[in-house]
C-alpha cells in the first residue's frame, strides 16, 4: 500500500490522531483533545502562546481546524501537522507515517488479515436517543413558578403549529417599541432550554439539559445568518427559529458540561462567533435560567435526528 494521504486518513480517525499526536508533542500529560458532536471541544494552540482557541471538525472525511484569533491559517490535519514538522508533501506523509507507527505499506497482521476477503462490519448497537428536556412557563414573564417540562420536539411542533401565529402576527404589527416589549412579556409562554428550574433564577437550577441559547438581534438578513448556522461546521444545530420580533434568530446548541459550566461555554461561543460571524453577544446570554419567549415560525429547524430522519 502506497503512503499517502487516503491511507493515512484512513489510519488516524480522519486525521484527529494526527492533531492529537502533534499537540502531545506540546502539552505530555494532557487531555489534548475532546470529542463534542461532530468534533472536539475546542483546544490548546501551541502556534497561539497555547491559548485555548483552536477548533476542530470532521469535514467531507478529513479532520479541520481554525484558530478563533486566526494565530494560524485554516487548514486540515496535514497543515496543522507541517507547522510542527517543517514538512509537506510526501515527506510529510512519510513522517507521519514513521511517527505515529501506521505501518502503511508494511506487512502487518492486524491489517492484512483480511486482505483480498469481504469486509464485514458488526452490526453497531443503536443507543436509545433522548431528547432534552427543560422547563416550561406559562405567559406573562413575572410568572417565575414553570408550569412543567417540555422537550425539543414539544417545544418545535408548538412553534412550528398555529399555536402562537395569531399574537406572533400582532406583536409585529405593534410600531412603537415600548408597546411591542409590553406586548411580548405578557401575551408569550416561555422555556428556559438550559435546563429544568423550580423557579426562573440561575440559584433554582435542578438539572442541565446540555442545551445554550444564542440571541441574535436587530438582524437586517436573517434568511442568510440561518443559512451559515445551519451550515456551521462546529456547532450542531438543536433548534432554530426567528425571534418574536422577527428581525432575530434563536440558535439552540448542545454544549459538552464535562468541558466546562454554562458561562464557560458562553464565553467560548461569544468569542468564536466574534471571529467568525463578526458578531458581538449580548452578556445577559450567559445567565442559565435566560427566559426565551415561544413565538410561531412555520419555517422553524430541528435536527433530523429527532424527527427519526
Amino acid at each position: 500500500m502506497e503512503v499517502n494521504r487516503e491511507a493515512i486518513l484512513d489510519r488516524t480517525h480522519y486525521g484527529l490522531n494526527i492533531y492529537s499526536h502533534v499537540l502531545r508533542k506540546y502539552y505530555p500529560g494532557e487531555t489534548v483533545l475532546s470529542l463534542a458532536g461532530r468534533g472536539c471541544d475546542p483546544a490548546k494552540n501551541p502556534f497561539n502562546d497555547s491559548k485555548t482557541t483552536l477548533w476542530i471538525r470532521i469535514i467531507d472525511g478529513c479532520a479541520c481546524h481554525i484558530d478563533t484569533e486566526r494565530a494560524i491559517e485554516n487548514g486540515d490535519a496535514f497543515d496543522f501537522a507541517a507547522l510542527h514538522f517543517k514538512a509537506k508533501g510526501q515527506e510529510l506523509y512519510e513522517l507521519l507515517n514513521k511517527e505515529l507507527h501506521l505501518r502503511i505499506g508494511e506487512h502487518h497482521p492486524f491489517y492484512d488479515y483480511n486482505k483480498g476477503k469481504p469486509k464485514v462490519e458488526p452490526k453497531p448497537k443503536q443507543p436509545k436517543l433522548q431528547i432534552p428536556v427543560f422547563s416550561y412557563f406559562k405567559k406573562p414573564i413575572t410568572n417565575t413558578k414553570p408550569t412543567g417540562h417540555k422537550s425539543l420536539l414539544e417545544v418545535y411542533e408548538m412553534i412550528k403549529g398555529n399555536r402562537y401565529q395569531i399574537i406572533t402576527e400582532k406583536l409585529r404589527s405593534i410600531e412603537d417599541k415600548k408597546e411591542a416589549r409590553k406586548y411580548k412579556a405578557f401575551q408569550f409562554d416561555y422555556v428556559t432550554f438550559s435546563g429544568i428550574f423550580s423557579s426562573r433564577s440561575d440559584k433554582n437550577l435542578k438539572a442541565h439539559s446540555g442545551l445554550m441559547v444564542i440571541d441574535f438581534d436587530h438582524l437586517e438578513n436573517t434568511v442568510e445568518l440561518k443559512e451559515r448556522l445551519l451550515n456551521d461546521q462546529y456547532f450542531e444545530t438543536e433548534l432554530l427559529f426567528v425571534s418574536p420580533s422577527g428581525d432575530g434568530l434563536k440558535w439552540i446548541i448542545p454544549i459538552d458540561l464535562s468541558e466546562g459550566d454554562h458561562q464557560y461555554w458562553f464565553l467560548a461561543i461569544a468569542n468564536y462567533l466574534r471571529q467568525v460571524y463578526q458578531v458581538e453577544l449580548d452578556e445577559s446570554g450567559k445567565d442559565v435560567s435566560r427566559a426565551c419567549f415561544l413565538p410561531h415560525d412555520a419555517d422553524v429547524v430541528i435536527n433530523p435526528k429527532y424527527l427519526g430522519k
